[in-house]
């Protein structure tokens, strides 16, 4: 596969390999538009099983060597695994696949993500958590490409004791930036908690709407606030949390927040550095849990969403889960889907075309004037 067609952005071979189980092509191809969102052409796909990781360049031999004439064949700048790999084999498949030509950089499924998110970034606390997730990321990545590691400085105070070693005074370099940015976003988080308790003293419900990115979660926020929201098609195509009021007809209204979309394996680190942003989450009375119903994929979408709610402690908030982009479906219709007691199992909407978000309004107006009717976490 190749999507060559942009000369001065770098070229990259996507692996995409099964480890221990089956892997659907959707993955492969989610893989591509994560490396398409951080500015690199997927020149090739190379996929491949394993019943496990090789530990010294995970992929195993005779798979680098696929790679090896992949890279050279298309002159290929990184290669990207769309697996998460140790410092160790990100070094040793560095070396292989760099003999007989150019440097070659390899990138794994973390990196590409901290890439996506530090392009992306645009409010000041958003700048800060990425960063502090890149360096907490890098902590463990030090032996990588140091020629350096084997020298002993002596000295005192800051640059470190006789016979320290450089990679130790790096960690603690970066140990001592990942406490200055800590504190920032401590200070910034007081901020947000200010916010968030006057709301939450004016009794407004509290809604949040989350889901996997690109399931349409922007777009939806846009169509109820009428607000202008950055909205593309493309992943993680906003990180910041937005939140808007909401009036909804008498006796309802509501605050509505955007947040970023997860994804699979989103890493801890990630996830670490936006929690405070994602107290918004925690913090809601109600999820609007927005799916993308034309992905085949959805289910695990939905899985990946609902794991890392949990690893936030917002599993137990009540979800309505809105199964958007019907109009991607032939013969789906807009419709709120009960079960036999009355209790809605989901909402059936269009963001881009607007059908049902009316019936959606109306819900989310019920449940404002009366609690009692969300539905159980």
């Amino acid at each position: 596969m190749s999507t060559r067609i942009n000369p001065g952005r770098p070229r990259a071979v996507l692996v995409s390999l099964d480890i221990g189980g089956a892997r659907i092509a959707e993955r492969a191809e989610e893989a591509a538009r994560l490396v398409a969102s951080a500015g690199v052409d997927v020149v090739e796909v190379i996929r491949g099983r394993r019943d496990r990781p090789d530990a010294k360049t995970f992929a195993g031999s005779g798979k680098v060597e696929e790679i090896h004439v992949a890279v050279r064949e298309h002159d290929a700048d990184v290669v990207v695994f769309d697996q998460a790999l140790s410092a160790a084999q990100v070094r040793n498949l560095e070396r292989a696949l760099s003999e007989g030509g150019a440097a070659v950089q390899v990138y794994d499924r973390t990196d590409v993500i901290l890439n996506i998110f530090a392009q992306r970034a645009r409010t000041a606390e958003g700048k800060l958590q990425v960063e502090l997730a890149r360096l907490e990321h890098l902590s463990t990545r030090l032996v990588r490409g140091w020629t350096h590691l084997e020298r002993q400085r002596g000295s005192l105070g800051k640059t470190g004791g006789p016979g320290e070693k450089q990679i130790e005074l790096d960690r603690r370099m970066i140990g001592e930036q990942v406490k200055k940015l800590k504190e920032r976003l401590r200070k910034v988080g007081k901020v947000r908690a200010t916010q968030r308790a006057r709301r939450m003293r004016s009794g407004i419900l509290r809604v949040s709407i989350v889901g996997y990115t690109n399931a349409g979660k922007s777009t939806l926020f846009n169509r109820l606030t009428q607000a202008k929201a950055f909205a593309a098609d493309q992943l993680f195509a906003t990180l910041d949390t937005t939140t808007r009021r909401l009036y909804l007809g008498e006796g309802a209204e509501i605050t509505l927040s955007d947040t970023v979309g997860f994804i699979r394996d989103l890493p801890h680190s990630l996830v670490d550095a936006f929690r405070a942003t994602l107290e918004e989450t925690v913090q809601a009375d109600l999820l609007l849990h927005v799916v993308d119903v034309a992905s085949p994929d959805r289910d695990e979408q939905i899985e990946a969403v609902n794991t890392v709610l949990k690893e936030i402690g917002a599993d137990d908030v009540p979800q309505l889960l809105v199964l958007n982009q019907l109009d991607r479906v032939p013969g789906m219709v807009p419709e709120v889907v009960r079960d036999a007691s009355g209790k809605i199992l989901n909402i059936k909407v269009s963001a881009f075309t607007g059908a049902g978000i009316e019936a959606l309004r109306e819900v989310l107006a019920d449940v404002a004037r009366d609690d009692s009717l969300a539905p159980a976490a």
